[in-house]
């Protein structure tokens, strides 16, 4: 008889990985002892919360409905926690589930028990911020900007981690380069990721406010803010430069869209040059030894 393939975990290496399989071994191991490593039934009032949480705000409407429905359903997901001592455990995920287990009056919550640094803690409570469905760009970029600083990670280690690719975290890490009322926007849904991945490439900011102010008050599509990025960049490019000759050969769309795609797989202004065979050169810029280290990982180098 042909043996079932096991069915790939969907985080790949992301919070699957960092949580691991903690349930028992068998159906007739204890769940009150709060071994690590085991599911266990542990009061509420021996759990803390975890100090390490990147969402500070819980809607309270989404908790009282969430409460309802453990006082219908019961908990389906067990939180985790860690132990730091004799009945005191602290969260590591599940904060939503906890808090609204005490609005249901809980008495205890099913848990896994996982043995955790401090460092291990701050990198499972963002990824699982990560991976909920209802975050915002911005959201999402801090938490893989905090997994950088404050877990060292590359941006290779940190697409294994959430399961996506270094051009994506890359575009999300971009997003943080906007000014403050852009990076407003986006947390409060008044334009798209796609409208402020258009608006990143162009370089001034007031030029950027400008966009976007127009794509608000417009409500313009992501391809309208496309084009109105194409149309300032080629009258950029056509303005006569004072230390140089105006290049005669007109920048084709298709380079400034191949120069828009360096751009985003860069997370930095590439400026490419081409003339009318296509012969021509491509400029990276950096501002620090970390930025050049980050360009040559993307490059493998």
């Amino acid at each position: 008889m042909a043996v079932p393939k096991k069915k790939k975990n969907a985080l790949g290496r992301g919070l699957g990985a960092l949580l691991e399989d903690s349930s028992p071994k068998n159906e007739n191991e204890s769940l009150g002892g709060g071994a690590s490593g085991t599911m266990n039934e542990i009061p509420l009032d021996q759990i803390q919360v975890n100090p390490f949480q990147p969402r500070i705000h819980f809607d309270r409407t989404a908790l009282e409905e969430l409460a309802e429905s453990i006082k219908v359903q019961g908990i389906i997901q067990p939180i985790t926690v860690r132990k730091l001592r004799d009945k005191e455990f602290q969260l590591i995920s599940g904060e939503r589930r906890f808090q609204a287990s005490k609005l249901a009056k809980l008495k205890s919550i099913p848990a896994y028990v996982r043995t955790a640094d401090d460092q291990q803690m701050l990198e499972m409570a963002l990824i699982e911020n990560i991976q909920r469905e209802n975050l915002d760009a911005i959201e999402i970029a801090l938490s893989y900007q905090r997994l950088i600083e404050e877990c060292n990670l590359k941006q290779e280690q940190l697409g294994e981690r959430v399961g996506k690719n270094r051009t994506t975290v890359n575009n999300y890490l971009r997003l943080l380069r906007l000014p403050p009322d852009i990076q407003a926007g986006i947390r409060d849904k008044k334009i798209s990721m796609g409208h402020a991945r258009a608006i990143i490439n162009v370089e001034d900011v007031d030029k950027q406010l400008h966009i976007y102010k127009k794509a608000v008050n417009e409500e313009l599509s992501v391809r309208k803010v496309e084009q109105l990025v194409r149309d300032l960049m080629a009258k950029a490019s056509d303005d006569p430069k004072p230390e140089k000759k105006k290049n005669s050969a007109h920048r084709s769309y298709e380079v400034q869209q191949v120069q828009t795609k360096l751009s985003s797989h860069f997370g930095t202004r590439v400026s490419l040059k081409a003339d009318g065979q296509f012969r021509g050169e491509i400029k990276i810029p950096f501002v620090s030894t970390e930025d050049l280290n980050r360009i040559l990982e993307i490059i493998d180098l």
